[in-house]
This record gives C-alpha cells, structure tokens and sequence, in this order.
C-alpha cells in the first residue's frame, strides 16, 4: 500500500468575495514526483502557501507525516521537513554562494537564525563541506564566493534550489521552477530535477511549461477554478478532454 505523505482535506480559502481554494482534496505520495498544473488564477500558488503556513486556510486541514499542520508556523512547517522553492527567488543577494547554501543548513539544525550566525559559518567546516557537494550537484561550485545578487535568473532558481536541498526535506514545493528561464537553462534543470528524483524525495512541481512536467511526473493533477478537476499519470492527463478544455481551451496538450 501507497504511503501518503501529504493530505490535503477539504481545503478551502477566499480573499474578500473570490474563492481561491474551494473544497480542494490532495493526496501526495511519498517517494513521487507530483505536479500541480492548471490556468493562471487556478488557485496553485495559494494551494502551496496554505501547505507552508503563509496563508490559513478558512477551513480544512493539511496533514504532513501524519501531523497536522495548520495553525503552525512557517518556520515550524520548515522544521517538520517541508522546504520551498518561490517563484521570485528567494536568497541572500549581498552573500557569497556558499554563505546562502550554509545559512539555512544551520537554521534548519539550530532551529532559527542566532545572532552569531556569520561567525558560526566560519567553523562549521561539516555543512561547509555539504554545501561544496551540494552546489557541486547544481553546476554552481565555480561561483562559490561569487555574491548571489550577481546571478542569473536561472542559476538563482537553482541556489535557491540548493538552499532547500541543503536542509533534507522530505518534501520540496517547486513553485513555477523553470519560469523565465532559457530552453538551455530549462534542460539543465530538468536534468537536476531527475537527478534529485532518483534519490527518493517527494515533490510537488507547480510548473505552466509541459515539457518540464511530462519530463519529471509521475503524477498529475489539474486545479482549475480552486478544485482538482483530474488527476492520474502522465499519459491519462494528456488524454483527458476535460482537462483539455479547462486548461488549454480544447487543444490538446
């Protein structure tokens, strides 16, 4: 039997009079790669920050591991194993690479940030050594002491990628990963993507670029209107009319 790592019930969230999640039900297999795909204005990003605590649901319940987790806060969240890579990047931009890879490795140890925090990095000389292995991994070790803010778009999404990877979540949100990306950048992130899928950690892939999601799910689920509308693998969604007609408007994908 499948194990459920993430379960979404009944979810539901409304800004003023419009209804961004309505009745949303979710079930994420641990180990998979699932990803969320549907119109603009569907209610994915919402979806993902009711599951971190940015947002609180008005009624429902997200459990994690068994656990629930509304009413917790992000960084609680965070500590209970889920990590999240944003749209907009989310980095250190005035720190080197290996100084925004460390920080949240010891913040995810240390529980928060401490106000000795740069002179910790100095002699934490175990996770300097897995931040070298893991922006070795994601093709950045040559910019180890390059500032972030310096970067392309591309190889930000792939630092901020590096600074989830870096704390061990047993699930890793990819909010829109390859948005705004090059076709060759986008490749290079579909390589890591399938790289950091064969070690076995589950995630949630929010992605409007189909190339990317037919190349890394195993399943699929279409949100449209703030309500699952379908749901199966890869080849069952791209035969589905229903899902042809709420996202692409009757083309096929």
């Amino acid at each position: 039997m499948s194990n459920i790592i993430l379960e979404i019930d009944n979810v539901q969230k409304s800004f003023g009079g419009l209804k961004a999640l309505s009745d949303l039900n979710l079930k994420i297999e641990e180990g998979k790669v699932h990803a969320i795909i549907g119109p603009n204005g569907a209610g994915k990003s919402t979806m993902l920050n009711v599951c971190i605590g940015q947002l609180a649901p008005d009624s429902g319940t997200v459990t994690f591991n068994g656990e629930n987790m509304i009413g917790k806060a992000p960084h609680e969240i965070n500590q209970a194993g889920i990590s999240r890579v944003f749209q907009t990047p989310q980095i250190f931009p005035d720190l080197s690479l290996l100084q925004n890879v460390m920080i949240p490795a010891l913040a995810k140890r240390e529980g928060a940030f401490k106000l000795n925090i740069f002179r910790s990095l100095s002699n934490e000389t175990e996770v300097q050594d897995e931040a070298c292995r893991i922006l070795t991994d994601i093709g950045l070790i040559g910019q180890l002491h390059t500032h972030a803010g310096s970067l392309s778009r591309g190889d930000k999404r792939r630092l901020e990628l590096a600074m989830c990877l870096v704390q061990h979540p047993k699930l890793l949100l990819l909010d829109e990963p390859t948005a705004g990306m090059s076709r060759h950048d986008t490749n290079k992130t579909i390589d890591l993507l399938m790289k950091i899928k064969e070690g076995g950690m589950t995630k949630i892939i929010i992605e409007h670029d189909m190339h990317v999601v037919f190349s890394v799910a195993d399943h699929i689920s279409v949100l449209a209107q703030g309500t699952i509308i379908a749901s199966g693998t890869p080849d069952e969604i791209k035969g589905n009319p229903k899902v042809q007609e709420a996202y692409l408007g009757g083309a096929h994908l």
